[in-house]
């Protein structure tokens, strides 16, 4: 009986300081994207700056890689309305710039999947911004 009171104290006293020095993992639900810039780029195209941001505390989040990006203008009432994306070159403060083709002026939806260095999940979220012709 005190063979066993001692090997679950044990256990306890272990299992306690591997939980206190493991390293914390956020979740894919901890980050956000944030619109920082909106412009003009030429006839029917939009450059809009997004930055990437760590939820809890603010901070930008530089290198993420973009897999996945998706414009429509669902938030007009026309989701089937899409326009093409290119990615830019990350600029510094955790912003990456995309180039949408805009077709008409209005509320554009831009739908972003990135990888975080560190993370498991698959970052996405959803941003709008206002195209202008």
């Amino acid at each position: 009986m005190l063979f066993k009171l001692m090997r679950n104290a044990t256990f306890g006293a272990a299992l306690a300081f591997v939980s206190a020095t493991a390293p914390a993992f956020a979740a894919a639900t901890d980050y956000k994207f944030q619109v920082v810039a909106v412009q003009a780029a030429g006839p029917q195209k939009t450059d809009v700056t997004v930055r990437l941001v760590h939820a809890a505390d603010s901070k930008p989040v530089a290198d993420a890689i973009f897999f996945e990006t998706h414009a429509d203008m669902g938030p007009e009432g026309m989701p089937t309305m899409p326009g093409d994306v290119t990615v830019g070159a990350p600029q510094s403060g955790g912003n990456y710039r995309f180039q949408v083709a805009t077709a008409m002026a209005g509320t554009w939806a831009l739908t972003l999947s990135a990888k975080v260095q560190g993370e498991t999940q698959t970052v996405k979220g959803t941003v709008t911004f206002k195209a202008v012709k």
